[in-house]
Parts: structure tokens; C-alpha cells; sequence
């Protein structure tokens, strides 16, 4: 499965969340709401999840292995990096997609 598309929404808000992505597999399968975060050691993906009835989030999609895990992971952090700052904002939405 090859990574066809990323595309970055990123978020002028104040925390750690700092773009949503949707990403786009061999032009075919889309994955939305995958989000950038600011961790202590550094920016990092978080797959989309659901709250459960404990209060846990549990990933409604999220790669099998580590190897893709890492590849998605880099793949995604490269195009954040390269996202113009067009961002997401509360009062309006400026979207930076080609």
C-alpha cells in the first residue's frame, strides 16, 4: 500500500495539537482526522480515535507494524514541515492545500 496523498490542516490554536491530516492510499482509501502533536521530545501523529464508554480512546484506524507505522509517521511529519502556515483558525478557516 503506497501513500498517494497528504494533505495538511494545520490548527492556530494554543496546545499541542497542530494539524489535522488526511492521507490518501494508493488513490483509493482515505484516512481523515490523523492529527500532528507537540510532545515533550517533539512533534508526533496521533491516529483518529473515538472516546469509549470508560472514557478511553481507542484508534479507529492505525497501522499494524512499526515499519509502516514509522514510514506514515515521517512521511506525514515532512509535509507538516513543508505545510505553508495557512492554518485552521476559530473564527474563520484558511485551508493550505495545493
Amino acid at each position: 500500500m503506497q501513500i498517494t496523498d497528504i494533505r495538511i490542516r494545520k490548527v492556530n490554536a494554543e496546545g499541542k495539537l497542530k494539524a489535522y491530516v488526511t492521507v490518501t492510499f494508493d488513490e483509493c482509501f482515505v484516512i481523515h482526522n490523523v492529527k500532528v502533536i507537540e510532545g515533550k521530545t517533539g512533534v508526533f501523529i496521533a491516529m483518529p480515535s473515538r472516546k469509549t464508554k470508560t472514557g478511553e480512546y481507542k484508534d479507529v484506524a492505525h497501522p499494524i507494524n512499526s515499519d509502516f507505522r514509522t514510514e506514515l509517521q515521517n512521511r506525514i511529519l515532512e509535509a507538516f514541515q513543508q505545510a505553508p502556515d495557512e492554518v485552521l483558525t476559530e473564527g474563520g478557516v484558511a485551508i493550505a492545500e495545493d
